[in-house]
């Protein structure tokens, strides 16, 4: 084929002067639609843009051909107007977001955006070691030559990512291994644990994604020379430069590349029971019934491994119902769900060579083979075992005909444990290739296992799929990631945050602990409630522990079980704010928990963990020491902020020594904001949509502010895209004589709008008001600790308005 060389014209594109490949020089150049092709001398770049500010490049050395598929990325790309410009050591590539400049000779990459502000570059770009080791991480990666994608920084970029870890905020100066592996026991620091990701966010709004499943790692100027490097054993040489204008737009365009966390059922947002672990039918269904006797509210109970045998080791890979201990199963999940209590099953990938499925999975040719195509066996903690391949179709089919057999005894949720591989010796083959090919990928491809089934065979439901371990885009598949087997100490407490906030950023919106801790016979009250307080403003609610502490809150002492009741049933309160959060996380991937620079771009605010937002409008504090009496709490100037539970005003734009309750954890609600809340209820069956409390947090520096919360029936998978929901539309505009608050609707067309009772209540009224009208017929209502409660009765074909006069 003819080769359509771009014409030299003069143009510069100012970048920061770094050092160069000298090794590499270009040698031609084209450029077609959306894509751009540079052949240089050891090989060629293959540059596509998925949009303006999603851009792909793949290095391809001579001798080599390019691997098409990719773990993460469902993104079509899109048709795209480039504009190529050269001179004579210079050609750029100009588009509405972000611009490439290519240096011919030394060879160089630089990103930067629209208005010609640098985002990054290559600072050699690709390249091999030379046979530079990796660390052993648990004997699982050996030394050997690696490949390398080289990257330069700038001194100010605060830099994050890499999946979860317990680093601090700011990961620049680690060198991360990219090695899924459990850290049992972890409190404040841990470099490496369940769940890493190719990903790097920059402080300035930009994420390089890197498109490869092998195992590596990711260095974060750890020699401190303003350098960013990817390295791993083998594999593409494909990463992503994603940018956004804000930092919602960053995420949004990343999970627009690699998938959307699919709504989950309603809920999957309630309080769940769970512990290791229920020995017993009889066990099970008396914490159920303890929950309720204690009229605490509970939606879900999950079974460890003592379903399906009586013994930690030795019966993992079983599979199947142990009837000694659960003699009625199906009877026991049904009769749990007719008091609104769905059952979620554990499962793992290993399976033993002394459990009942070990013959099974011989005879159908379903395990992962050694080096010279036998089964591969091993010896770990629970056993002698081999591991499910799932990257062959034998062994996936036969895989999901178990989950199936599972969810039809009821089951709503299914728990895949130890998906790291938790052990996964290098010398054992699967499918696709070696384990340290697909190691961190397993948990991945678990998960798509599972939802590919729901939506062939169980297409009516929305699964909850609870791991610890995937790759990046794991999203997609609806996994509930939780933050492993940390401590149940203040030290493993003190992690939590940050954890979650990085994963939310990563796409992984319902990072989530072991409320309460997991690992430890630790039995702190206190710690209990606090982690438990903060677990009202975490994506999932779910207490979990080894059994020598117990988890529920119903075995604890009464001083425990006042403060886990009141802040259970805080949680329940705010399930319509909530499963608005769950649907903006749906639609545009926004974090559940967002980091409190999100609100205010301050740099003393970009390694800051202890206080973030829950959603748009909370402002949260967790407690993370013991004896705390008062916290020193920094309020955004973004606005004004109220106690959510006494209704105090603090100004915006100070920190402020608050003092802190034994009752709750330091909540703030913004002003000017509209938050929809519900009556407590004891499961999410009996949720009303109908009977719903709006708070308005009165501000008068706020003249205007709208919110939206979406509705559906909490079970119909992409309720939304079928046209089945309601979206109710709520603003308030304050002038100096009025204050008025509207009401209206919109629904999809299959949906059937209901009359609504809603409370108003109107917050931090100061004034005495002198008339009420509510669609013009006038109200006298008297003002209550300085809120004005007014009840209202809506139909949402119609819209609503109140007239409240100040003055």
């Amino acid at each position: 084929m003819k080769k359509n060389i771009i014409p030299f014209l003069l143009f510069f594109l100012a970048t920061f002067s770094f050092a160069q490949n000298k090794s590499r020089y270009l040698e031609n150049v084209e450029k077609k639609e959306n894509k751009v092709t540079i052949i240089v001398n050891d090989g060629e770049y293959h540059i596509t843009y998925f949009t303006p500010k999603i851009v792909q490049t793949t290095f391809i050395p001579k001798g080599q051909d390019f691997k098409e598929q990719s773990h993460a990325v469902v993104l079509n790309p899109e048709k795209i107007k480039l504009i190529a410009q050269s001179s004579t050591n210079r050609t750029t590539i100009i588009s509405d977001g972000i611009g490439i400049d290519i240096t011919h000779k030394p060879f160089q990459i630089s990103y930067s955006d629209k208005n010609n502000n640098f985002i990054t570059s290559e600072k050699k770009g690709y390249f091999k070691s030379k046979h530079i080791p990796l660390e052993t991480v648990k004997g699982n990666i050996v030394a050997q030559q690696t490949e390398k994608i080289e990257f330069n920084l700038t001194n100010d970029e605060v830099l994050y990512g890499a999946g979860a870890r317990a680093l601090g905020m700011n990961r620049r100066g680690n060198r991360l291994a990219l090695f899924n592996r459990a850290h049992y026991g972890y409190e404040t620091h841990a470099e490496l644990m369940n769940f890493t990701m190719p990903i790097v966010i920059s402080s300035k709004k930009y994420m390089l994604h890197f498109d490869n499943a092998p195992v590596g790692y990711l260095d974060l100027d750890s020699k401190k020379d303003n350098s960013l490097t990817y390295e791993t054993i083998s594999g593409r040489k494909t990463y992503q430069v994603i940018i956004g204008d804000t930092w919602q737009e960053l995420i949004e365009n990343y999970t627009n590349l690699t998938g959307k966390q699919p709504l989950p059922p309603r809920w999957v947002l309630g309080n769940f029971s769970s512990r290791f672990g229920y020995h017993s039918q009889k066990e099970t269904e008396e914490t159920v019934a303890k929950f309720k006797q204690e009229n605490i509210p509970v939606d879900a109970v999950i079974l460890d491994l003592y379903w399906f045998g009586k013994d930690i080791q030795g019966t993992m890979g079983n599979l199947e119902v142990y009837k000694d201990s659960f003699p009625d199963m199906k009877g026991m999940i049904s009769r749990l769900k007719e008091k609104g209590v769905k059952t979620v099953l554990i499962t793992e990938p290993f399976i033993l060579t002394n459990s009942k499925k070990w013959k099974e999975a011989i005879d159908n040719d379903v395990l992962a083979k050694d080096s010279v195509g036998k089964p591969a066996k091993y010896d770990f903690y629970f056993g002698n075992t081999g591991i499910v391949d799932i990257y062959k179709k034998k062994g996936k089919n036969w895989f999901w005909n178990i989950y199936k057999d599972i969810l039809n005894l009821g089951v709503k949720g299914l728990w895949g444990d130890l998906g790291e591989p938790e052990v996964h010796p290098t010398w054992v083959q699967h499918a696709r290739g070696s384990a340290n090919q697909v190691h961190n990928i397993y948990g991945h491809d678990w998960a798509r296992l599972i939802f590919e089934g729901y939506q062939k065979e169980f297409a009516n439901e929305r699964p909850f799929i609870l791991m610890r371990a995937g790759y990046s885009g794991s999203q997609r598949f609806g996994m509930i990631p939780w933050s492993g087997d940390v401590s149940r100490t203040w030290g493993g407490l003190q992690s939590q945050p940050e954890i979650a906030l990085q994963m939310g950023m990563q796409g992984l919106g319902y990072m989530h602990s072991d409320l309460g801790g997991f690992a430890g016979a630790n039995l702190n009250d206190n710690l209990y409630v606090r982690w438990l307080q903060y677990g009202v403003f975490q994506p999932i609610y779910r207490p979990h522990a080894q059994e020598d502490v117990a988890s529920e809150p119903v075995f604890r002492s009464q001083f425990a079980k006042k403060h886990a009741k009141k802040a259970i049933e805080l949680r329940y309160k705010m399930l319509p704010y909530n499963y608005n959060l769950a649907f903006q996380n749906n639609q545009k991937g926004t974090p559940l928990m967002r980091p409190i620079f999100f609100e205010e771009e301050n740099d003393k605010l970009m390694e800051n963990s202890e206080t973030y937002l829950w959603g748009k409008d909370f402002l949260v504090t967790p407690i993370l020491e013991d004896s705390v009496k008062t916290k020193a709490i920094y309020f955004p100037k973004t606005a004004n902020w109220f106690n959510f539970y006494v209704d105090e005003k603090i100004v915006g734009g100070q920190t402020k020594n608050v003092t802190v309750k034994q009752n709750a954890i330091p909540t703030y609600v913004r002003g000017g904001a509209l938050i929809l809340m519900v009556d407590v209820f004891q499961t999410t069956e009996n949720y009303n949509a109908k009977k719903l409390e709006l708070h308005y947090y009165f501000d008068a520096s706020v003249k205007e502010s709208e919110r939206e919360f979406y509705n559906d029936d909490g079970l119909t998978p992409n309720a939304f895209e079928k046209e089945q929901y309601e979206i109710l539309e709520f603003e308030a505009e304050t002038s100096r004589k009025w204050l008025e608050i509207d009401f209206e609707a919109r629904f999809g067309v299959n949906w059937k709008p209901s009359t609504k009772e809603i409370t108003l209540v109107v917050h931090n009224v100061n004034w005495k008001p002198k008339t009420i009208y509510v669609d013009g017929i006038k109200l006298k209502i008297k003002v209550e600790n300085n809120r004005l409660k007014i009840p209202v009765k809506w139909n949402p074909k119609k819209e609503l308005e109140i007239k409240i006069k100040r003055k």
